[in-house]
């Protein structure tokens, strides 16, 4: 492993950054605490400084040299709002709020690449550092886009990095293509008459329509997607009735879909909504079918996930960069910022996730151990991409 020694020096200080990051989680634009903390460190190391671009996020900007390019470097910095379960010394000081996703290791990390980029300046052209609030289901990203972040500082690539438990610390996973997910949901509203459940044929009953709903919609995956595609179908809230001989007017199903492919996506949502429609009607209710995106897949180019396999091996050494792990089925809002300019988001080994914690585990936690592995990638990948060396 070639780790810069600078970094390593400053290993022990970002350790305690990161520790005081996970004791005080903030949830979604909430990181008003976090996003100080980011920004004095930034203006302490003579960095030009944004604060407030997507309501609650912080941009660093460095520029050196005479070039035009341009590169974006995101880490996202909220928490969960889930009760922590660890007992060591930098738990979580709020109740109901945890870094369950390792957002505090992520934030350290790029902060530490920022610092080291501002002393040693080994590049030509401009690195900006996206501190983005709002990753866990409140589209944070979307936001910083929508507010200008990419006509404000403009980037031909961007790169995201997320901590991954499973994999071995001191290794990266990279895919050339799907990483992650979209993540949909669905509401379907089942309309009825009520009756005695004594006399169901005085009524229109919504819960064998919903039954048999739930069945069909199992056959989008198997039957209507290609099998070497990848989709998730799964219902998870079934709402009906108050009481033993009440037949309900109505009947909800709530639940999500996942995907790799826009065109899987949309197939999914055409096919769930024949089904719910034609088993109405069958059935004599009426439906409401509604399908609300969410996150789209976070798909990287192939030129820049080889550029990020190629660093992350200047780093660990060939064995250590795996390029077969299978995709995630999670989802993530750094594929907001894949829509609008090329880049990747590579996952980097937190180690073995002892006893099953994995991320958004009540026991989960950072491994301090890989913030200078992180920090040195994210320099290696400047130097790369800004002057071509590593």
């Amino acid at each position: 492993m070639k780790l810069i020694d600078a970094v390593m020096d400053q290993h022990a200080d970002l350790t305690a950054v990161r520790r005081d990051i996970h004791q005080h989680p903030e949830l979604a634009f909430e990181e008003h605490r976090t996003a100080e903390l980011v920004a004095k460190r930034l203006e302490a190391a003579g960095i030009e400084t944004h604060r407030g671009i997507g309501r609650t996020g912080v941009v660093g900007v460095i520029r050196n040299g005479n070039s035009k390019r341009s590169i974006g470097l995101r880490a996202d910095m909220d928490a969960l709002p889930m009760q922590e379960r660890n007992e060591f010394a930098h738990h979580s000081r709020h109740e109901g709020r945890m870094h369950a996703c390792g957002h505090d290791g992520h934030t350290t990390m790029l902060l530490g690449a920022a610092e080291y980029l501002a002393r040693h300046r080994d590049f030509d052209g401009t690195v900006v550092f996206i501190f983005q609030p709002a990753e866990e289901g409140d589209g944070g990203g979307r936001e910083m886009i929508e507010d200008g972040i990419f006509d404000r500082f403009p980037m031909q690539q961007v790169f995201g990095m997320h901590n991954w438990p499973g994999l071995p610390a001191g290794t990266f996973a990279v895919h050339a293509g799907p990483v992650m997910a979209s993540a949909d949901r669905f509401d379907v509203d089942i309309s009825g008459h009520g009756a005695h459940a004594a006399m169901p044929h005085l009524g229109v009953d919504p819960v064998p329509a919903a039954a048999a709903m739930i069945q069909a919609l199992q056959t989008v995956v198997s039957r209507v997607v290609d099998p070497l595609d990848a989709a998730v179908v799964s219902v998870t809230k079934m709402q009906a009735g108050e009481a033993y001989n009440v037949i309900p007017d109505r009947a909800r199903l709530t639940g999500t879909v996942r995907a790799f492919s826009p065109d899987v996506q949309a197939r999914v949502e055409t096919t769930m909504q024949r089904i719910c429609q034609g088993i109405g009607a069958a059935h004599g209710v009426n439906v409401n079918f509604q399908f609300r995106r969410g996150y789209p897949a976070t798909i990287n180019t192939a030129a820049e996930a080889a550029i990020c396999a190629d660093v992350a091996r200047s780093v660990v050494g060939d064995a250590a960069v795996l390029t077969d792990q299978k995709s995630s089925m999670g989802a993530e809002d750094f594929a907001y910022f894949l829509q609008e300019r090329p880049g990747a988001y590579v996952w980097i080994g937190n180690g073995p996730g002892e006893g099953g914690c994995m991320l958004h585990n009540p026991r989960y936690d950072f491994n301090d151990a890989v913030i200078p592995t992180g920090v040195t990638y994210w320099v290696r990948l400047v130097e790369k991409l800004l002057n071509g060396s590593t």
